[in-house]
């Protein structure tokens, strides 16, 4: 997830499987041969937990977690890179409470790395790996119990090409430093692939692993909107044998409208494990992903109670696909509405700005600029946070991230943008 609070930007299915498969076998139910002590995700079934902003948290949100019939938790981790680190110690603990609570796996993620290449204050998944290496005692022993998920969402936007490199590096420097833990890698493009880098280089990044231990991680939200770009992604894996989760979904986001019941119903006839997004604590306008108020397993949100029925509990519909897929689908989203265009405002109010633009602070600005994309591309995008207002073209998109095509120009050709935020860390940022 991109942001929890105002750190989360905002903004699993291939195969009943246990990793440690061939790559030889291009089926959509791929036989295995498992790895030493590996674990097996194709039946996981579990939900996000964001320790490292609620610390205090561990044990009710992981017992709720568990009441709920979850038999896997992925928890939030920091390296202390861009927050407090959590240390060997409380991973440790963390790992003692997962086990004590009956979950059958845990899966453990360093959330600095979201959105490198874009964002400015993430971290490399080269750094994820020192601190890895630097918690590594606690983690010997546990790899029957414990996926090792590098770094959450390792590349944005930008420079994600670099993403193949960089994680076939990672994983190999973890494998040279001793780790024999199944590894999970995060897709680009804030986790959602909309390139398909992984889904591309998957086979390349996988061989690459020396104990062929690896699962591939999608997350899902505004750009899976259809069935069918959900079946025609879990495919893509199936048809190269390689093993897929859906580590983080919602039912609903800025960037569109997740198609829940396909992910989870695809999912589990493709034998893909998969988390929702998440228990508690969201901010930063995505509390509609909070999966119930307070804290309290007792009193789901709407979002909770259909993952806890329905997604848990092995209820659902059998998705209906759209119309015959193309060979390789481009990622769409449907803007839960089209703005409607205002009229050209006065002369002289709104300063032009080229792009990209960022803006960081407290204060009311007006901007304009005719650079914004009009056809699908999802690498050009307006995103904001902590701030009062962001108006374009006098449509609310305060606090969100939303494509540049799916927002219409004025009649004039430009789009005309009202800012406004009360404090110094308010942030708008057009790439």
């Amino acid at each position: 997830m991109k942001r929890l609070n105002r750190f989360l930007t905002l903004l699993p299915a291939v195969l009943l499987f246990t990793v440690g498969c061939s790559l030889s076998t291009p089926s959509a139910e791929v036989s295995s041969r498992a790895a030493p002590r590996s674990v097996s995700t194709g039946t996981l079934r579990g939900i996000n937990h964001a320790h490292t902003w609620y610390k205090d948290r561990l044990e009710s949100a992981l017992t709720g977690i568990r009441s709920w019939g979850a038999d896997s938790v992925r928890v939030v981790l920091s390296n202390g890179y861009r927050w407090t680190k959590d240390d060997a110690a409380s991973v440790a603990t963390i790992i003692e409470t997962a086990k004590r609570l009956g979950f059958s796996a845990i899966m453990l993620e360093v959330h600095d790395t979201t959105g490198y290449g874009e964002d400015g204050a993430a971290c490399s998944l080269a750094q994820a790996v020192s601190y890895w290496r630097e918690i590594q005692a606690v983690l010997t022993g546990e790899e029957d119990f414990v996926l090792l998920n590098i770094g959450n969402e390792p590349y944005g936007n930008n420079n994600y090409q670099n993403w193949v490199q960089d994680t076939i590096d990672a994983v190999q420097a973890l494998r040279n430093a001793g780790f024999q833990h199944t590894i999970v890698v995060d897709a680009p493009n804030w986790g959602q692939d909309w390139s398909f880098t992984m889904r591309d280089n998957a086979p390349q990044v996988y061989a690459a692993d020396p104990q062929q231990n690896l699962v591939f991680s999608v997350h899902m939200y505004g750009v899976y909107d259809t069935a069918q770009e959900v079946q025609d992604y879990f495919q893509a894996f199936a048809d190269m044998g390689l093993p897929l989760i859906v580590g983080e979904f919602g039912y609903m986001h800025s960037d569109g409208d997740p198609n829940e019941e396909a992910i989870v119903s695809y999912a589990r006839q493709y034998g893909i494990g998969y988390w929702g997004w998440s228990w508690c604590g969201n901010g930063g306008g995505v509390e509609y992903l909070d999966m119930v108020y307070n804290w309290d397993p007792a009193d789901p949100t709407s979002w909770g109670e259909w993952f806890r029925t329905t997604a848990l509990s092995g209820g659902g519909s059998s998705p209906t696909p759209t119309s015959t897929p193309t060979p390789t689908p481009t990622p769409t989203s449907t803007p839960t509405s089209s703005p409607t265009p205002t009229a050209t405002p006065g002369s002289g109010e709104y300063t032009e700005i080229s792009l990209p633009f960022t803006y960081d602070g407290a204060g009311e600005y007006y901007w304009k600029t005719n650079d914004f994309s009009t056809t699908t591309n999802w690498s050009r995008y307006v995103n904001s946070w902590n701030l009062d207002l962001l108006e374009i073209n006098g449509s609310d998109y305060t606090n969100v991230w939303v494509a540049q095509h799916q927002i219409p120009a004025a009649a004039d050709g430009y789009w005309y943008i009202h800012y406004r935020s009360s404090v110094p860390w308010g942030h708008v940022e057009i790439r």
